[in-house]
């Protein structure tokens, strides 16, 4: 039994070695900007392969330099409570998990069984360090990475990230080349509409930009478009103060 124990020594310090990893290179994250994403550069090898000129667009753009507008938009698609909440929403995680299990018990398979009800931190963790991979222990590192995100780094800065390294479209990745390929301008001069448009995008940019990609989404964009104008005054970019105690 002393392999086993051995393996076991080491599947444990292989686990820990790489939370480590993450760790660090999130705190290299508090001053430093991330250079790509694991989803990044695998889309820029599905896209480009080996070849030098490639289809893929990025630019990063400063928090402050980035249209009230637009993050209002994302935060009503996204994620309406992400400066109140600690990293995760447990009820839609809940809501989440009884209709994957509906889905499971009517035959969608294991590879739909985990979606929705992640919340801005989680989507990031996942952009960040992990593959699209739909599995339980996928989902669990997402989740300790999410931690570890809300931990090191401020809401701000985690927003700031956010909005610079997420998909926008095939090879389009952060509003800076978002707002420059649809709009011909630049992330701080997005009107109400144009942050809406961008903002429905999200949980199917492929298909917003190329229709193609459509076969498999059952989203309408206008009518998404339209709930987030709605809503976009009713979030806060802001944690909500805390209350005073009452003498």
């Amino acid at each position: 039994m002393r392999w086993l124990t051995y393996l076991v020594k080491c599947m444990l310090a292989g686990f820990l070695a790489m939370q480590i990893y993450f760790a660090l290179q999130i705190a290299v994250w508090i001053v430093f900007n991330p250079s790509s994403t694991s989803f990044q550069r695998a889309e820029r090898w599905r896209l480009c392969s080996w070849h030098w000129s490639c289809p893929v667009y990025s630019e990063w753009t400063p928090y402050e330099q980035i249209s009230i507008n637009l993050k209002r938009a994302v935060l009503v698609s996204e994620d309406d409570i992400f400066f109140q909440h600690k990293g995760f929403r447990i009820e839609d995680m809940k809501k989440a998990w009884e209709k994957n299990q509906q889905k499971a018990q009517a035959g969608a398979g294991s590879k739909t069984a985990l979606r929705g009800g992640s919340t801005i931190t989680q989507q990031l963790a996942k952009n960040l360090f992990l593959s699209s991979e739909q599995n339980y222990l996928r989902k669990g590192q997402e989740f300790i990475i999410a931690g570890l995100l809300e931990l090191t780094l401020s809401k701000e800065r985690l927003f700031e990230i956010y909005l610079n390294s997420v998909e926008w479209g095939e090879g389009i990745f952060g509003i800076g080349a978002a707002a420059h390929y649809y709009y011909a301008t630049t992330p701080a001069a997005l009107g109400r509409d144009q942050a809406a448009a961008l903002g429905s995008a999200l949980p199917s940019p492929k298909c917003f930009d190329k229709p193609q990609y459509c076969r498999k989404s059952n989203i309408h964009f206008p009518t998404r478009q339209d709930f987030i104008l709605e809503n976009m005054d009713r979030v806060a970019l802001a944690p909500y103060p805390a209350p005073k105690n009452s003498k």
